[in-house]
């Protein structure tokens, strides 16, 4: 395994502590470097960054045995290895999680963005460059499942940057876009004004007047959404 990383030259003062403190490790994906990163603080007080190659990281969705991982044309399902009690690497670095890849499900380049399991057990992933939120199947690239309204087919044109996704009681309650357009990468022209958020249930606009909004999240009964085009 990879060396872990001190925690003077990664992290800010307090950062380890509150991490091993509250018992929390991270988990997040690098678009532009194509990796997955997992990041913990050991035992002797340094911070463990460990790497693995995926390209075009995306969307990640976590449980304490499984992550599932977006990328380039995969879905990617990685298991913990290690039962109740057991480490990896006893003698030096005592991992309590090893996440192994055991599965790959070609969906071809379709963007996928964020996802999620809902309640019926159910991969639910955005599918980006068809518009749609969408799950697996065993035949085709994947089986579409809702589309904004204002999508008028599904085809690979990426028509609005359907990106992120929220969940409710286990099932899809919002999602986020760039933009309300219907025709081929309309989005990059509105990029900066015109982001929207939707609410799948309604299929309702809630509100346009985002920019480039990404990773919508419910909280204790609040939602929050990434304005990432106005920082």
């Amino acid at each position: 395994m990879r060396e872990p990383i001190r925690n003077r030259s990664l992290s800010k003062r307090g950062f380890v502590d509150f991490l091993a403190t509250n018992r929390l490790s991270i988990a997040l994906t690098s678009y532009q470097t194509g990796q997955l990163m997992l990041i913990g603080p050991l035992l002797d007080g340094r911070l463990s960054v460990f790497q693995r190659n995926f390209v075009r990281a995306m969307g990640l969705w976590a449980t304490p045995q499984r992550l599932y991982l977006a990328a380039i044309a995969q879905i990617w399902r990685l298991e913990n290895v290690l039962g109740q009690g057991q480490l990896a690497n006893q003698q030096s670095l005592h991992y309590e999680r090893l996440y192994v890849p055991r599965m790959a499900q070609t969906t071809g380049d379709v963007d996928a963005h964020e996802l999620a399991v809902d309640g019926q057990d159910r991969l639910i992933f955005v599918n980006t460059k068809y518009s749609c939120l969408a799950t697996l199947d065993t035949v085709h690239s994947f089986k579409p499942l809702w589309k904004p309204r204002f999508i008028s087919k599904l085809a690979p044109e990426d028509r609005c940057h359907l990106n992120g996704l929220a969940m409710k009681d286990s099932a899809p309650k919002y999602v986020t876009a760039v933009s309300r357009c219907d025709v081929v990468d309309g989005w990059r022209e509105r990029r900066h004004e015109g982001g929207i958020l939707i609410d799948v249930e309604n299929d309702r606009v809630v509100t346009e007047d985002l920019s480039m909004p990404h990773s919508p999240r419910l909280n204790a009964g609040t939602l929050w959404v990434l304005d990432s085009g106005r920082g």
